[in-house]
């Protein structure tokens, strides 16, 4: 029979805070322990196990590394951001947009899912936020941002009670695109007397969520002018396949025709009577020509800050593989095993790196190839000299999913860790 610790209330808020460092041991045994506050769990065990949800908060709370460790120390596998780079990308973003005038820029939070690196896209000119997800919003009002659009619909009740209750902190607007969600968000938000924006997503190519552009679209305008406590607050555009679409002339094409949708979108609120000053949408791989298409007055990059082996296979208008931001985005991995002479075995899987967009790319030499070894290993070929022990940086394929597998992230400077950062917008979205 297996038997549970006492976990102290303190203890509990500690592990929810995850404010217990790198190598702090997050249980008390029995023997030891001095409860002065009711206890979570009360059992009189002789050995130290803790339930499922307490492990869970317990890795949760638990850093692969510390402040001022050098990299050789950090836990693997591991998300690591190189500072130098990402402030780079952060400062390349408004440059880039200083040409379109009040093109406004709003990032999205499901290439990071954390409230600090949200908090300096603002500081360097971000309007708010986008977020994918009602985890990654909540994530990013209860972190300290004021202005958030969840690009997606939320459905449900219960989950709209949520995303309904960040109105009190935060200015809150989420995509709708049929009737009876939009009814639903207004009865929410009148019965927690809030505003909320409503903004129709239109289909301009991605075949997923959106009504056609045409009718519809004032259609669904008009029901929320009507409707207590919702304001219009314009549309959305978005085609995500456009961004990965490899030479820049085929990119400007589809974006042209999302240009074209989004126009026939905006003639029919036109023709309704229906005012519309806000078009969002476009990505790191596309947004510039969003920008100056005189259309869209907001565009919503989010792997700029990161970048990706996928986004690196893009070429730019010169035919060359675009350059435009850096590869701050790493995940670093452990060799730990050397058995054979054709092969080094690391540590990072499928549990450690994201293989939706390609198996990642060793980094920074394209000799070694990475091989999925299964959930826990990878495997390099040729092995070269590597010798157990040593670390690999690894660039993923696509960074977002990638980004979800982790806790924290692990900034680094000068070979040194100078942050970590937790990934508190992380999960599947619930």
């Amino acid at each position: 029979m297996i038997n549970c610790c006492v976990i102290s209330a303190y203890t509990f808020r500690l592990l929810c805070r995850g404010s217990l460092g790198r190598g702090t041991p997050w249980f008390c045994p029995p023997r030891q322990r001095k409860t002065t506050s009711h206890p979570r769990v009360i059992t009189p065990a002789r050995t130290c196990a803790v339930s499922r949800s307490a492990a869970a908060m317990a890795a949760a709370a638990r850093a692969p590394a510390r402040i001022g460790d050098p990299i050789s120390d950090i836990d693997t596998p591991a998300l690591v951001v190189d500072l130098e780079k990402l402030h780079m990308n952060l400062k390349i973003m408004p440059q880039s947009m200083s040409s379109f005038g009040s093109v406004a820029v709003r990032p999205h939070a499901k290439a990071h899912k954390c409230a600090t690196l949200a908090l300096l896209q603002v500081s360097h000119g971000a309007v708010g936020m986008c977020a994918q997800t009602l985890t990654e919003a909540e994530a990013m009002v209860y972190g300290g941002v004021q202005d958030v659009l969840v690009s997606n619909q939320i459905i449900g009740r219960s989950k709209l009670l949520r995303f309904a209750t960040l109105a009190h902190h935060a200015k809150m607007s989420v995509c709708v695109d049929n009737e009876e969600n939009i009814r639903e968000l207004s009865n929410i938000a009148k019965e927690l007397n809030v505003n909320i924006g409503a903004v129709v997503e239109v289909n301009v190519g991605q075949d997923r969520c959106g009504v056609e552009p045409g009718p519809e679209v004032p259609r669904l305008a008009n029901l929320v002018q009507e409707l207590p406590n919702l304001t219009f607050a314009g549309v959305q555009c978005y085609q995500g396949a456009n961004q990965h679409v490899r030479k820049a002339p085929d990119r400007k094409a589809a974006t042209d025709s999302v240009v074209e949708k989004s126009k026939i979108a905006l003639k029919a609120l036109e023709d309704a009577g229906i005012k519309c000053d806000y078009v969002t949408g476009g990505g790191t791989g596309t947004y510039l020509y969003e920008a100056g298409s005189g259309v869209f007055t907001e565009v919503q990059p989010g792997s700029y800050v990161f970048m990706d082996a996928d986004y690196g296979r893009n070429f730019g208008e010169d035919g060359q593989y675009v350059h435009q931001f850096h590869q701050s985005l790493y995940v670093l991995a452990t060799v730990q095993s050397i058995t054979a002479g054709n092969r080094a075995v690391v540590d990072a899987g499928m549990k450690a790196v994201s293989l939706d967009s390609g198996e990642p790319l060793v980094h920074p030499t394209a000799d070694v190839i990475y091989h999925c070894g299964g959930d826990e290993h990878g495997i390099l070929r040729p092995p070269l000299d590597y010798k157990v022990g040593d670390k690999v940086w690894l660039i993923p394929g696509h960074c977002d999913p990638t980004v979800n597998l982790y806790d924290w992230m692990v900034g680094i400077r000068n070979d040194k860790v100078e942050s970590l950062w937790q990934i508190t917008g992380r999960g599947p979205g619930i």
